[in-house]
């Protein structure tokens, strides 16, 4: 690790600061790993007594820990070896104390896949939680660095934002509604559409060149992924709730520009006279079907390399991660449909949504993945 990162470590434990908040105190701890200034914050309802709580940040997670990778292989060895200490650490403290992370489902700082609660206890991590049941540093770190997929690019943004601090608005800057006028404007000086929509209702109908991100993917991380950061976008949504969903997401990653979103949805384009696109869709059992019946459909699959290591890739498919997929568009054409698949369907979404942009021929895989595929 660089002298500037290593002089950062602090000894997992360290109390920083502190605070007294009615009965409650606040103890700002070092919990070094996920990043070399990690801290935790630890809540206690008494001077003497043990924490209530503690808000864990990135080193204790739901059903895994936060990566010590994210600031490149150079220092994954020193940050991974803190994150061991952090976690003895936090093992320490009674079973009750209550852990609330900031990383949760869909994460990418996350080690490994993590629970879809928001919460958990000591003595819960205890019983499920690899990292935190490790009973060696070599066992932690082959747990922490064995099977680490890709973290987006616009990571690389995120430290500046919060190092310098977010603007304070007081309330989330609701997109503005716009015509189909208005958004094709947008179009036409460099705005691109991210469609939050279910994949299906995407397929049916959406507009030209259009990116399909549903909310869940999670939508942020991908619009930051395959899009120039803080770029013009305009959003499709179903309703006003989806659209904030989609708004909160993309401001929290220091996104400023969501010029507004399509009022009226599809609808409204097609009623003023644009040409709305659409694909056609199937599922994985039928596409085993056409497989088994002798047909040889091209098939993409764009999940992880890390997920076609431990899992297998179908049999003649070819593999390209939805990430790189934008720059890897010229080997792809063809007049023949491309099928697209990954491990549940939202990543396929995405990657047909780009090659039918592309002009490419193109049929989605909605429900099933190809890991479900079988084997022999």
């Amino acid at each position: 690790m660089a002298p500037r990162a290593r002089r950062a470590l602090k000894i997992a434990g360290t109390e920083l600061w502190r605070l007294r908040v009615g009965d409650l105190r606040v103890i700002a701890r070092a919990t070094p790993g996920h990043t070399p200034e990690h801290l935790s914050w630890e809540v206690a309802g008494s001077v003497d007594g043990a924490p209530l709580a503690v808000f864990s940040g990135g080193s204790l997670l739901v059903g895994s820990a936060g990566r010590t990778d994210l600031l490149g292989a150079e220092h994954a060895a020193d940050l991974t070896a803190a994150q061991f200490r952090t976690l003895q650490r936090l093992a320490t403290l009674p079973d009750a104390t209550r852990i609330l992370p900031t990383h949760g489902a869909g994460s990418f700082c996350a080690a490994g896949p993590t629970s879809a609660e928001r919460m958990t206890t000591i003595g819960a991590e205890r019983l499920v939680n690899a990292a935190f049941m490790a009973p060696s540093s070599t066992a932690f770190e082959a747990s922490m660095l064995g099977s680490l997929g890709r973290f987006p690019d616009y990571y690389a943004h995120i430290a500046p934002i919060n190092r310098a601090g977010p603007p304070v608005l007081g309330r989330l800057p609701m997109p503005a509604e716009l015509d189909p006028d208005a958004v094709a404007d947008a179009i036409a000086v460099g705005a691109r559409v991210v469609d939050a929509r279910d994949r299906k209702a995407f397929a049916a109908a959406h507009i030209p060149g259009s990116l399909n991100i549903e909310l869940s993917s999670p939508l942020a991380a991908y619009v930051g992924w395959l899009l120039p950061f803080d770029s013009p976008v305009v959003l499709v949504t179903d309703d006003a709730a989806d659209l904030e969903d989609a708004a909160v997401q993309l401001f929290r990653i220091g996104w400023s520009r969501v010029v507004g979103t399509l009022a009226g949805g599809v609808d409204a384009w097609r009623d003023s006279g644009r040409l709305l696109r659409s694909y056609s869709t199937t599922r994985l059992r039928d596409l085993r079907a056409e497989s088994v019946a002798g047909a040889s459909p091209r098939i993409l699959d764009v999940r992880q390399p890390i997920e076609w290591r431990d899992h297998g890739i179908i049999a003649g498919s070819r593999t390209i991660f939805v990430a790189d997929l934008p720059k890897r568009l010229e080997g792809l054409r063809g007049a023949e449909e491309i099928t697209v698949v990954c491990r549940s369907g939202q990543r396929a979404a995405i990657a047909a949504s780009i090659l039918d942009g592309a002009g490419i021929p193109v049929r989605l895989v909605v429900e099933g993945g190809a890991q479900d595929w079988p084997t022999t």
